[in-house]
């Protein structure tokens, strides 16, 4: 005020005043001095505040009032440091008036630049720096605070109740608010009082959308700031505050979100109100959504810390669980009490887990839920929550290493009638057993019986008489899957056998229940593949061999069901007069256009219904390539069924098929030989498409050429011929295969070229040595170890060295001959017979010829 003094200049002109202050700064921008410094940074700070306006600006209303409400500042309400109304007014030895906070740092400032405290107005040096508070004026500041908060409440109260009000009017409304919460904290009961909480949290409500998510932020900022008084918080609470938030949490903005999770932080210090957050709907979600979101920590770190203050309510389990954060229910049911172990494990017994949550919740778990087993109290929700967590394929083998088996096996073997628990116990079991690989190694008991052992499987059959029908439907779950495993297939179906158990199976087939029948299938499937025979001396009697074929033809049977109908009668074995009667010989013409049709739609794709009804399908087909009978060499004939099994041999995904397919060409290679031996062949020949030729033409048509393999005159796609119907090829691809069933199936059918040792059976050894039959045969044979493929090419390769004229060629072979060695060394009897002869045939051994010995050694 002074330098304005000396200046000329009105102490109130702040415009020319800031003009002098720069023109000073000018000028003392060349001092160098480190005091001449310190006075201009001192300067500097008192003109920047000597030219600041009267913040007074806020207060003022754009609302039209009596003239005597509008209530401007006296000037010495003002702060000569900071030009705001002081809060705190203190008095100087100089008898000036500041805010307490601003002299404080006027004095600090003094003394770390050196220099004597002074009198910010007057520039007095002071002797002392003591602060009286000035109790009369911030008397008098409050009166005029109080009288303008009246003001503002009565102006935001018109404002917000009109029924769309302004979004300006309604923003300066929350402005308002805001600053009188903060900066007047003791005042929020008159906020409340005057209804303003109350109608704010209305139009943030009704005005949602349309204020945009920059107002919807600010107004969460100002209720947040009410809600530190706590009938405020009733009211925004009453009035449904916490779903707003909540929707908030998917705002637009990060700060509308800031101050929504802060809101619902706010609520979530007192247990009763996070209860009430988490009951409403989305909120954990969101949360949990929120707090696992790294791109932004700050929200994430909040987002966390109302989860935490949520999980200290015994209440919030359920929900912070179903929202996927576990760890609340996984802390207290591995460490709580007993009974809070057998509540959580209800609750979890009773929720709809994802995968990777059922994988979480059993590596951590597991074994408490296995002891709870042991508790009378404990056994239901126990096994409620395991039977959840035994759905998931992955968690089979955590199960198992929890010792789950021996526990469950023991309530389902127990005396006592408590068929809830069985049916828990047996459904858990069967979840655990359709994934082979691990409980085949596990005791089911202290005596170390497994689950593949013979009384296990005994105690299942037994139960099927006297259990629930849910119960009997896991049963057979669990036998399926028992007997599906290949460490223990084998002695299941042995144990059902010698059980009883085929006995047993066989009237769930036609149970009234689809899942009785589906698994009774399955079962039924397994068995047959085993003991085929066995199955069929119990199906016969009873005449059930045509429901096999109905359920095959019933469009409304599952897929499941025809496809496991197809293989039984497949897998049975069945005489002619079987086939003609059960099957019939219209049968060929619908397995042959639903194989192509289905073979058609999967695409290459497999599943386990699609590729076990094709392969049901083609060993249907290979009933109808046993039977000698001529109206089924027609049927064959007319249906092409050698085409049919030539084009299986290239599906790559489908060993099974491929293996089937090259058996039903060695059964028509073989039924060559016999229609060739009884003259059918020659019948079937005149009195085909020549036959026709003559009657027509009235001269004989061309000779056909001569079979080189069979000697006899054949038509081109002879159904009967590998070689004139290109099936050779395919079949010696198949040597290289995989699979090693499929190439001893490939082997037994080009071994049917070599059946006759005639004298035309040089022709056609020379005719498969030109199609590369004998040097594939050979080349496997080389690489195979002691087996039945071992013994299945010995046989044919002995066969092929009986031609004289290629012995000396093939001698020279050391490979050959060494892996003939081989095979008589350590083969077995057949393979050892085999080698001796086909050694003998390339004069490897001296002695006479193998050639009797072979014949007198029976083909397998």
């Amino acid at each position: 005020m002074d330098l304005a003094r000396a200046l000329g200049i009105e102490a109130d002109d702040h415009a020319k005043l800031s003009e002098q202050v720069k023109l000073l700064k000018t000028d003392l921008a060349s001092s160098n001095p480190l005091a001449e410094r310190r006075v201009l940074m001192s300067l500097e700070r008192i003109m920047d505040n000597w030219t600041v306006h009267p913040a007074t600006s806020e207060w003022n209303l754009d609302f039209d009032f009596e003239e005597d409400a509008q209530m401007s500042p006296f000037k010495n309400f003002l702060c000569p440091l900071t030009k705001e109304v002081m809060k705190d007014p203190v008095v100087l030895e100089s008898s000036q008036n500041y805010e307490r906070t601003a002299i404080e740092y006027w004095f600090r400032r003094c003394i770390e630049d050196g220099r004597d405290p002074t009198c910010p107005v007057t520039g007095q040096v002071l002797k002392s720096t003591e602060m009286k508070p000035n109790i009369g004026l911030a008397g008098a500041i409050e009166e005029w605070v109080s009288r303008n908060i009246e003001i503002q409440l009565k102006s935001a109260v018109q404002c917000l109740s009109e029924n769309q009000p302004p979004v300006d009017s309604v923003e300066w409304v929350l402005d308002v608010i805001y600053k009188i919460s903060e900066e007047h904290p003791s005042n929020r009961y008159r906020v409340r009082h005057a209804g303003v909480v109350l109608l704010m949290v209305k139009v943030l409500r009704n005005c949602s959308k349309s204020m945009g998510t920059h107002m919807r932020g600010k107004a969460l900022m100002t209720l947040l700031s009410m809600a530190k008084d706590e009938e405020s918080k009733n009211i925004m609470l009453g009035e449904g505050i916490t779903r707003l938030a909540i929707h908030s949490l998917i705002g637009s903005s990060e700060k509308e979100k800031e101050y929504a999770v802060k809101l619902l932080l706010e609520f979530s210090r007192d247990e009763a109100y996070c209860t009430k957050i988490a009951s409403e709907k989305g909120a954990l979600v969101l949360l949990s959504s929120m707090a696992g979101n790294l791109e932004h920590p700050a929200l994430s770190n909040l987002a966390e810390e109302v989860l935490k203050q949520m999980e200290r309510v015994e209440d919030n389990v359920q929900h912070l669980a179903a929202a996927g954060r576990f760890e609340p229910l996984l802390s207290r049911l591995c460490e709580g009490t007993d009974d809070v172990k057998i509540e959580m494990a209800r609750i979890m017994g009773g929720m709809t887990l994802t995968n990777s949550s059922k994988e979480q919740i059993a590596r951590k778990c597991a074994k408490t839920l296995v002891q709870l087993l042991s508790k009378p109290k404990g056994r239901a929700p126990s096994l409620q929550a395991l039977c959840n967590l035994s759905v998931l394929d992955d968690n089979a083998t955590i199960l198992v290493d929890s010792a789950v088996i021996p526990a469950l096996t023991d309530i389902l073997f127990e005396n006592q009638d408590d068929s809830e628990l069985k049916e828990l116990a047996t459904s858990i079991i069967a979840n655990i057993v359709q994934h082979p690989g691990h409980w085949e190694y596990s005791s089911i008991d202290n005596k170390g019986h497994s689950m593949q052992s013979e009384t296990t499987v005994f105690r299942l059959l037994g139960l099927l008489a006297h259990v629930s029908p849910q119960c009997q439907v896991s049963v057979l779950r669990i036998l399926y899957g028992i007997s599906s495993s290949p460490q223990a297939s084998e002695s299941v179906v042995t144990h059902i056998k010698s059980g009883d158990g085929i006995k047993t199976i066989i009237p769930f087939l036609e149970h009234p229940e689809v899942e009785h029948r589906i698994y009774a299938f399955r079962l039924t499937r397994i068995l047959s593949g085993t003991f085929g025979e066995d199955l069929a001396n119990e199906l016969k009697p009873a005449d059930k061999l045509p429901l096999f074929k109905d359920k095959l033809l019933d469009n409304q049977s599952t897929d499941g069901e025809r496809s496991d109908a197809a293989c039984i009668l497949a897998n049975l074995p069945l005489s002619e007069d079987e086939v003609k009667t059960v099957l019939g010989s219209s049968f060929v013409g619908w397995t042959v256009v639903t194989l192509k049709d289905r073979l058609r739609s999967t695409n290459w794709r497999t599943t386990r219904s699609s590729s076990c009804l094709e392969e049901g399908l083609l060993g249907l087909l290979l009933h109808f390539t046993q039977s000698p009978d001529p109206q089924t060499v027609s049927v064959v004939k007319e249906h092409s069924l050698m085409n049919i099994f030539r084009e299986q041999l290239n599906f790559p995904l489908k060993p099974r098929v491929k293996q089937l397919a090259a058996l039903g060409l060695k059964n028509l290679s073989e039924s060559q030989r016999t229609l060739i031996s009884t003259g059918d062949l020659e019948v079937q020949l005149s009195h085909g498409f020549c036959s026709s030729l003559v009657f027509m033409c009235g001269k004989r048509p061309p000779e056909l050429p001569v079979c080189a393999i069979h000697n006899v005159s054949c038509e081109e796609d002879n159904q009967f011929c590998l070689l004139r119907s290109n099936c050779i090829k395919p079949l010696v691809d198949l040597l290289t295969d995989e699979d090693t069933n499929v190439q001893i199936a490939a082997v037994e059918a080009l071994s049917t070229l070599v059946i006759d040792t005639s004298n035309n059976f040089k022709r056609a050894v020379d005719e498969l040595e030109h199609l590369g039959v004998v040097e594939a045969a050979i080349t496997l044979f080389t690489e195979v170890r002691p087996g039945i493929l071992q013994e299945r090419l010995l046989w044919m390769i002995e066969r092929i060295l009986r031609v004289e004229s290629d012995n000396n060629r093939h001698s020279l072979n050391q490979s050959l001959v060494r892996a003939l060695v081989e095979a008589f060394k350590h083969g077995n009897a057949n393979a050892k017979g085999y080698a001796q002869d086909a050694l003998t045939n390339l004069k490897q051994l001296s002695g006479v010829s193998g050639k009797n010995s072979s014949q007198s050694r029976p083909r397998r």
